[in-house]
């Protein structure tokens, strides 16, 4: 091959490299400054107890939304999920569910968790969080105080169910009082 032929390639790939090149940071600089994408809106939010009807919602958007102490969502035969929203400082009351077990999951702050097998010695202390789940075995006595700075939104799975279809107690002392009448 002559010496121009040879130069001539090389010249080629050259071009090829810088056109490769700039195609790359372009493609570079698009993911820095990506174009806006839609903000998915949040679903529509009916706070209300679905009953023993098949149901499809987005669970985090209920619980973030719900602003009552005790809100049943979904009540069935055997199966219950509330939402709760704990104040700062507050806590959902020292509790025994004989016969249910419990499923609790923060989607929103910070709680000290306390179980034990008698009220007056909660031996399991532990402290969760956004994203962390709380199991709670039927029979063993429990609490969660809300240790954050901002109201504890967390879900909670009775099996079996565990309030009356269609529960609302809108602060601690409604449902102290609901449970616990006087």
């Amino acid at each position: 091959m002559s010496i121009k032929k040879t130069q001539i390639k090389q010249n080629l790939y050259f071009h090829f490299f810088i056109g490769v090149l700039f195609l790359g940071l372009v493609c570079l600089s698009c993911k820095q400054n990506p174009v806006k994408e839609e903000v998915k809106a949040k679903t529509d939010v009916v706070l209300k107890d679905y009953g023993a009807e098949p149901t499809v919602l987005n669970i985090d958007d209920y619980t973030t939304t719900n602003d009552n102490f005790r809100t049943a969502l979904w009540t069935g035969t055997k199966l219950q999920v509330t939402l709760m929203s704990i104040s700062v400082g507050g806590e959902i009351g020292l509790e025994q569910h004989l016969d249910t077990d419990q499923f609790l999951r923060i989607e929103d702050g910070e709680a000290k968790v306390m179980m034990g097998d008698t009220k007056e010695s909660l031996s399991f202390v532990q402290t969760a969080e956004k994203d962390f789940v709380i199991i709670v075995p039927a029979g063993k006595w429990h609490n969660l105080i809300n240790t954050g700075d901002k109201p504890l939104k967390l879900y909670s799975i009775y099996s079996p169910t565990e309030h009356p279809f269609g529960t609302v107690h809108k602060t601690f002392e409604e449902a102290e009082e609901a449970e616990h009448p006087h």
